[in-house]
């Protein structure tokens, strides 16, 4: 049951870590592309530096980074009087009362905790990416609407509400569509990062040799598990696919682009 349960993990994190992964990914945009220059500076370094490290490396760094982040505030709050260091050799000591989460939690607590965790990771990282496209779109909607805006009398911020934003996504979904099947290929993750996700499951319960089971003794059946997590990925990245289509297929009509005018030919 943990197996299939951890199918809904996966979809889980994918149906939180895409809105706040394009959050992030939104406002970087915003903030690459203002007249402000140190928040020009923020956007863009943001961009610049997740991009700029392998997945991987910043995985493993950032959910301990996170995690001793969190402590490290909650043992200031809570533990003003603790004189020793917080930095003990390689070691990170903080005070019982600020460990995240306390060591008498219930169990779900620690998986909540490794699962938010990961979320964070997730959406910081490919944040950045969707920035990056985002950023694109918006250059790429033609300049003269945006000065036709201005001549009718907008506001930039309504010029860049009402002309710009509605106008980008034509741009942006391409782009925005290969990063959603890269955060769907980069799910297995999970398992790096000590969430029990399908990858995990797949090897707990396919190898011959695991004492945890040893009550439903078999051989070594991992690949017959990896070759359902291959199913499940080729008909979930497929069924995106044809929703992806649908969604593209519907907001180039009536635009200026190539897919708009071949809408319009056909009909």
């Amino acid at each position: 049951m943990a197996f299939y349960t951890s199918f809904g993990t996966v979809l889980l994190l994918l149906a939180i870590t895409a809105p706040v992964a394009l959050g992030f990914g939104f406002s970087a945009a915003m903030a690459a592309r203002s007249r402000i220059l140190p928040l020009s500076w923020l956007g863009r370094g943001y961009i610049a530096i997740v991009r700029g490290v392998p997945d991987i490396a910043f995985f493993l760094f950032f959910v301990i980074a996170l995690d001793q982040f969190f402590e490290w505030i909650r043992h200031e709050v809570k533990c003003p009087d603790w004189d020793q260091p917080i930095r003990q050799g390689n070691d990170f000591v903080v005070c019982a009362a600020a460990k995240l989460p306390l060591g008498n939690a219930a169990q779900w607590v620690h998986e909540v905790y490794g699962f938010s965790l990961a979320v964070i990771t997730f959406a910081i990282v490919f944040g950045a990416f969707a920035a990056n496209v985002l950023y694109g779109a918006m250059k790429a909607v033609p300049h003269a609407q945006l000065e036709t805006a201005e001549a009718y009398g907008m506001s930039p911020r309504q010029t860049f509400w009402r002309i710009l934003v509605p106008q980008m996504w034509v741009y942006a979904l391409p782009g925005l569509s290969n990063l959603w099947m890269v955060l769907i290929k980069a799910t297995p993750l999970l398992f790096l990062l000590g969430v029990e996700d399908i990858v995990y499951w797949a090897r707990e319960l396919g190898g011959s040799k695991t004492a945890r089971f040893t009550d439903y003794p078999h051989g070594d059946w991992r690949m017959w598990y990896f070759l359902a997590l291959l199913v499940f990925y080729l008909a979930f990245t497929w069924v995106s696919e044809k929703v992806l289509n649908r969604l593209m297929a519907r907001l180039t009509r009536g635009q200026a682009t190539m897919g708009g005018e071949a809408q319009r030919k056909a009909t």
